[in-house]
């Protein structure tokens, strides 16, 4: 049985509150909390949780508006994100839409729309996210303290973006939508305030827009507003009128729409009510012909009175009706249903009872029925039954799809984390597992998914999670219990398997995604999964454990090189190195999360000019009072699909040490794949440059080849953008995939790294060799610059420079140094340059 939701019901009608529970009892999903007034909720909500809130408008001294308003403030028992659907007595949709935004509500329906209720819960919650009534907010000041100041009179009200110039707000504009833009047009900054004024004003004509302005000059005031700018402020200002004036711009195109919604509504009305009379002598001849069948038996239970609308429900003519039993139009599964029920009021039971049945229509059809039956007696004391019968099939489809909705994936149609999780119960209770009897649970996730979402979009993605749950259906039979966990993850329960037997379909499993091709458009391609496999037995029965032996074993499967399966074993040596590796992955996501970091910076030599080219920024991080190197941790966050995070520490350290130390005139940051191509990257960048004021040609991205050929076609549009934003890029450890030479022409990349393996034994392996001078031609052909990795020896160095290479990079020219260090040590390799240049005794 599946668990029951909780759901409050507040109204002060206790006949509106009635409706409500008479549509949603029958589904038998809910639990009912019935309340009159919304004090009376709040006391509720503030001792326990609920699951659904149903609410009206006019519901006390606290509407229902303001009612929301406390539950999405997270004060309350209840979570702040439980969904919320209100019911007005009066509805304009675009006035609803917008307040309902404002508030954090789900949905609103009109409550002669009660009907909808089942559909509208279902989308509800299928989607359970967290609410917010913040609006976004572009904000142009170049003075950033002024900025600083007035994004925090906004915080209540804006989520506030800062930029610096317009350059900076027109680049953001594009890429993110934003209710408001507010930028300083006071007499210092006017001319460009009134340029990107007309730019955005291009782009959308009804974009809302403040001016901040410091004349007394009304002329100038209308010009503004003659430009097209909403409103406008005097500096000084009040912070109170600064965010009314900010609230109603940005609310502005809402009411004008809500305003002419409502007009036209009004005369919508006007117009009907020329016809009223008329509508309404109609409805009274529809009402004298009732839907509702209504029929009487006799002493031995066969039908002796029906009405004409028994003929438009079954399709059964009134004569060909008569004398017979009502189950005997009900199919095979519902008969006996209706006659304990018939027998249960003769008997002395309940005098009225109801009971939900299927009659068969006389072209074979199922219908769903609703049969209210009541004993009724006459002057001799004889009883009788009389009966009324409503056509309920539509509700009932819908209570099937919301229990449908409640247990299924929308997306795969697979079952989800909810019916897994009272599944997997289930099946791990002790009768279920005793003697010789055994199931499996196989966990999956696709490998390296999140690539598909990035460089294809999401709605790619989707269509690959689709045919990734065909496959599964394809190659699992319909005994076992398949179910989508969330985002690229699965879970199977397959009953009544032995380990062997299971762990064949879970290879067959893997080999089914290998084999099979994704189409994207004109290009083909192929994904893999990992699997981890475990136990459900007499002697592993608790659900929590196997969940976590199986996804123990699906990130061995990962580490061990993914596309395989892995089964779960108390002596896999792997066990305690992941859990370690997992414990490991969380204290150095703490440690970035409060920016205990350290970057040390090794010196580039430029071989033609004899000096220092540029830096390579080189994360290190400070634990306990130690230094912690990347090799020590970055398999850890890998495993934890968390190395944007990091890659965001280094960005802004690394560009607040550029701003601060001009003695770092070029520093090169890594890049992990993972975060290359997340969105959030981009104006992360923009941001940092723009806050410390670092012109974008001091920075260097590097990205390793491997990466990069992984996912050509989004690498080239990043890097692309990078250029445009003036930043240079290198492509790192290049060469561990030879035949990738054709892509190099592909990507604009302004330097190559060779790979310092090949550097290495250059001089001991005549194969190394080539390549490094190989890569250097291409490179050089290319218009690109050369750097080598790994210059560990004098005769290493000296060979690079006759080869000619551009850069190199080792511990022979200089190790990694704090940046408090580096001009002590660009005064060591200064004195030192003569040596670098000599040739080898």
């Amino acid at each position: 049985m599946a668990k029951q939701l909780s759901l409050l019901i507040l109204n002060a009608s206790v006949a509106e509150r009635q409706a409500v529970k008479s549509t949603l009892s029958r589904l038998n999903v809910f639990t009912f909390l019935e309340v009159a007034d919304s004090q009376q909720a709040l006391e509720i909500l503030k001792s326990q949780a609920v699951d659904v809130i149903i609410t009206g408008l006019n519901v006390g001294k606290i509407d229902g508006w303001r009612f929301s308003r406390m539950i999405r403030s997270g004060l309350l028992k209840t979570p702040k994100n439980t969904p919320i659907v209100l019911t007005p007595p009066i509805y304009c949709e675009r006035i609803a839409e917008t307040t309902a935004r404002s508030y954090g509500i789900d949905a609103v329906i009109p409550f002669e729309r009660q009907d909808m209720l089942p559909q509208v819960l279902a989308n509800v919650l299928s989607t359970h996210l967290e609410k917010s009534s913040r609006l976004d907010l572009l904000l142009l000041e170049a003075d950033s303290t002024k900025a600083a100041k007035i994004a925090q009179q906004l915080q209540l009200n804006f989520a506030c973006t800062h930029v610096a110039n317009n350059k900076q707000a027109l680049s953001i504009y594009l890429q993110q939508k934003f209710a408001i833009v507010l930028l300083d047009a006071t007499a210092a900054h006017a001319g460009s305030a009134s340029q990107l004024v007309e730019e955005i004003l291009q782009h959308n004509p009804k974009q809302a827009i403040v001016t901040i302005i410091d004349t007394k000059d009304a002329n100038h005031a209308e010009q503004l507003l003659l430009s097209g700018v909403t409103d406008f402020i005097r500096a000084p200002y009040e912070h109170s009128l600064l965010t009314k004036v900010c609230d109603h711009a940005a609310r502005r195109e809402d009411f004008m729409v809500s305003y002419a919604e409502f007009a036209q509504k009004v005369e919508q009305l006007s117009q009907s009510q020329n016809r009223y009379k008329e509508l309404f002598s109609a409805h009274q001849r529809i009402l004298l012909h009732l839907n509702t069948v209504v029929l009487e038996f006799d002493q031995q239970g066969r039908i002796r009175f029906i009405n004409p609308a028994w003929e438009a429900l079954s399709g059964f003519g009134i004569k060909e009706t008569l004398s017979k039993a009502l189950s005997d139009f009900c199919i095979n599964d519902c008969k006996e249903k209706l006659l304990d029920t018939i027998s249960s009021i003769l008997q002395g039971g309940a005098l009225q009872q109801q009971v939900e049945v299927q009659i068969i229509h006389k072209d074979g059809r199922a219908i769903w029925v609703e049969c209210r039956l009541q004993l009724i007696k006459n002057s001799s004391n004889a009883a009788t039954i009389t009966a009324t019968i409503d056509n309920i099939h539509e509700r009932k489809q819908a209570e099937l799809q919301l229990r449908h909705l409640a247990l299924h994936d929308t997306l795969t149609g697979l079952h989800n984390r909810y019916y897994f999780d009272q599944q997997l119960n289930r099946i791990c209770q002790p009768q279920r597992t005793y003697g010789d009897i055994e199931h499996a649970l196989i966990y999956i996730d696709l490998d390296h998914f999140k690539i598909i979402n990035d460089s294809k979009g999401h709605q790619q993605g989707d269509i690959v999670l689709k045919e990734v749950a065909q496959l599964f259906t394809a190659n699992i039979s319909d005994e076992h219990l398949v179910c989508r966990i969330g985002g690229d993850e699965f879970a199977v329960i397959l009953k009544n398997m032995n380990l062997l037997d299971a762990h064949l379909i879970a290879e067959s499993i893997c080999m089914a995604i290998e084999g099979h091709q994704f189409k994207s458009e004109e290009q083909i391609y192929s994904i893999s999964c990992s699997i981890g496999l475990t136990q459900i037995t007499a002697a592993n029965h608790d659900p929590s454990e196997c969940l976590k032996q199986a996804d123990i074993a699906l990130y061995v499967a990962k580490s061990l090189g993914r596309n395989l399966v892995h089964c779960y074993s108390k002596e896999d040596a792997n066990h305690n190195t992941l859990q370690a590796g997992l414990e490991w992955g969380h204290s150095i996501r703490q440690a970035l999360q409060q920016n205990h970091i350290e970057l040390h910076y090794q010196p580039i030599w430029n071989f033609k000019q004899g000096g220092v080219a540029y830096f390579e920024a080189l994360l290190r991080l400070k634990l306990d009072g130690e230094l912690v190197y990347p090799n020590q941790f970055i398999p850890s966050l890998e495993l934890l699909n968390d190395t944007y995070l990091m890659d965001q520490c280094v960005i802004s350290n690394a560009i607040a040490a550029i701003a601060a130390n001009p003695e770092l005139n070029q520093v090169a940051i890594n890049l992990s794949a993972q975060s290359f191509l997340d969105e959030r990257l981009l104006p992360h960048i923009e941001s940092t440059l723009a806050k410390y004021q670092v012109v974008p040609t001091r920075v260097i991205f590097e990205i390793t080849e491997s990466a990069s050929i992984n996912n050509l076609t989004a690498t080239r549009l990043m890097i692309e953008k990078l250029n445009r934003l003036g930043c240079h890029f290198s492509i790192d450890d290049f060469g561990t995939g030879f035949s990738t030479f054709n892509y190099l022409k592909q990507l604009p990349a302004q330097h190559v790294k060779i790979d310092g393996s090949f550097v290495r034994d250059m001089l001991n392996d005549p194969i190394d060799l080539a390549l490094v001078k190989a890569i250097n031609d291409i490179s050089r052909s290319l218009d690109k610059r050369s750097v080598a990795e790994y210059v560990e020896s004098k005769e290493i160095f000296l060979a690079l420079k006759e080869i000619g290479v551009d850069y190199g990079q080792g511990y022979f020219i200089s190790r990694p140094v704090p940046v408090e260090k580096i001009n002590r040590q660009l005064q060591k390799i200064s004195q030192n340059k003569t040596f670098y240049e000599q040739s080898p005794s």
